[in-house]
Formats: C-alpha cells, sequence, structure tokens
C-alpha cells in the first residue's frame, strides 16, 4: 500500500511525502481467489492511517487504484466497502494496461526516450513505452505463492521458479533504449545494491544470494523492508528474468512511478 502527498505552489507542485505499508494483500489469492481477512484487516489497517494522513493535510482530490490482487479476488468488492470508510474515495479497480500507462507518465518525466518502464508488482508485472504497455499475470506474491513459500530454496526449485517467469513473459521482446523499473522490487534491490542501476549481474548475484537464506535472513539485509523478506525472492526472479527477455544490461531505479502518474491524472498534466 503506497501513498503521495503533493500539494499545489502557484504553477507548481511540492512532494510532501511518500509513504509505503507492506501488508501482504495478494497473499494466497492466486490458489483461493480470495481476499483473506486476515490480509484484508491488515491492509485497512495500513488505509486508515493513509487517511488520517490526508485527512491531517487537509487534502481535497484523492484517488485510490486497486490493481492485480483486487483482479484476481473475488470479494474485492467487499474491501472496496471498508478500504472506502478508511480512505474517503472508493478504490477504482483498473486495469492491467491502465496500470502500465499510468507507470510509465510517472517515470517518464525524468528519463529522455527511447524508454521501457518495468513495473513489477505482486500479481502482475507491466512492460510499457510511449506507445502502450502490456500486462503479465506473473509478480512477485503470485511466484512466492506458487513456488517459493519454503526457504532456503532448493536449487531445482529455483530453476523452476526461473522457468515459470520465463513461460509467463514469453511476449516480451527486446528493447533498445533506457529501461527503468519502477515500484518495490527495483526499489528494495537498489537499495540492497546501494545504487540506482542494477546491472543483470548484480540482480542474477542477489537471486542467488537470496535463494540461500531464511526469511529471518533476508529480513536483516541492509536497506530492505523487513516485511518485504518474503517476497523478495520471487521479485527478484521476476526482475532476473525481464531484464534477459528485453536484453538489459543494466535497468535504471526509479522512484517515481504510478503514484506519479495518478497525480497527473488528477492536475491534468505531468508535474
Amino acid at each position: 500500500m503506497r501513498l503521495l502527498l503533493v500539494q499545489q505552489v502557484g504553477s507548481g507542485l511540492v512532494e510532501l511525502g511518500r509513504f509505503e505499508r507492506v501488508t501482504g494483500l495478494g497473499r494466497g489469492v492466486d490458489a483461493a481467489g480470495l481476499l483473506s481477512e486476515e490480509a484484508m484487516d491488515r491492509t485497512l489497517l495500513a488505509l486508515a492511517e493513509f487517511g488520517a494522513r490526508m485527512n491531517e493535510a487537509r487534502v481535497d482530490r484523492r484517488r485510490a487504484l486497486a490493481t492485480s490482487a483486487s483482479r484476481d479476488a473475488t470479494n474485492s468488492g467487499v474491501f472496496f466497502d471498508r478500504a472506502e470508510l478508511a480512505l474517503g474515495v472508493r478504490p477504482e479497480l483498473i486495469s492491467g494496461e491502465e496500470e502500465a500507462r499510468l507507470a510509465f507518465a510517472g517515470a517518464s518525466r525524468e528519463h529522455p526516450e527511447p524508454l521501457l518502464v518495468i513495473d513489477i508488482g505482486g500479481g502482475s508485472t507491466e512492460f510499457v513505452t510511449h506507445t502502450g504497455g502490456t500486462s503479465y499475470e506473473i509478480g512477485s506474491v503470485r511466484l512466492t505463492d506458487r513456488l517459493l513459500a519454503a526457504r532456503p530454496v532448493a536449487e531445482a526449485v529455483l530453476t523452476s521458479a526461473r522457468a515459470m517467469v520465463t513461460e509467463a513473459l514469453q511476449g516480451v521482446t527486446r528493447f533498445s533504449g533506457s529501461v527503468v523499473g519502477v515500484a518495490g522490487t527495483w526499489t528494495s534491490l537498489g537499495a540492497m545494491e546501494e545504487s540506482e542501476r542494477l546491472s543483470q549481474t548484480a540482480v542474477t548475484a542477489w537471486v542467488e544470494r537470496l535463494a540461500a537464506m531464511s526469511l529471518e535472513e533476508t529480513a536483516g539485509i541492509p536497506g530492505l523492508d523487513p516485511a518485504r523478506a518474503p517476497v523478495m525472492l520471487g521479485g527478484a526472479i521476476v526482475a532476473e528474468v525481464a531484464m534477459k527477455a528485453v536484453g538489459a544490461e543494466e535497468v535504471a531505479v526509479s522512484h517515481h512511478d504510478l503514484l506519479d502518474g495518478v497525480i497527473a491524472s488528477l492536475i491534468g498534466t505531468p508535474f
């Protein structure tokens, strides 16, 4: 769950804060097709905090978006009813294509074209250029739920996980230009590597290292939010395979993403 607050000052905008809470809303959705009560409760606590922050800042324009986990869950409407009370606005369920468009709008504000944005989420991964984007049904949570629940991970399981992501990303083509990674997997890898540019070699090294670690060891990695530890290996594998699929030797990590695209949609222009 992520929140971006901005304030209009004259003809420009000032960022007041970015906030993130890892709640695991999508865990188990791939198998059960439902958001669990426990996951919804954890998430609503985070959304209540976000709602309070918006009220304190006297926010007058709000937009909340729901993505892959809610697209896959048959009880997302129940969750939206509760989330609306916490946030003061009802979440909108958007398509993978709309998710990709907004992520590109946010990331492209600081990077020149030709540009490819890769947005790794919990249940899906989006690849998008200025001509449009495609969403693929694989992400850090979905891969973890299917193959990576136990740690450390045996070499055979790691091979299977890489093969699963490769199969899911079959439609991805090579790209000549700058490649930018947005959202939690990429920013976490950047923090762990202490670099805003990630080489394919570095990402592969993190995959191998994470596969050999327990969850407790993963949670202790400097720069990583401990709450993201259960899905970090899954996200790193998706990142590794995605880089190979597009032929990227290096990915630039951006902290401007879908949230920035949402702000642009609210004010009618990039900022």
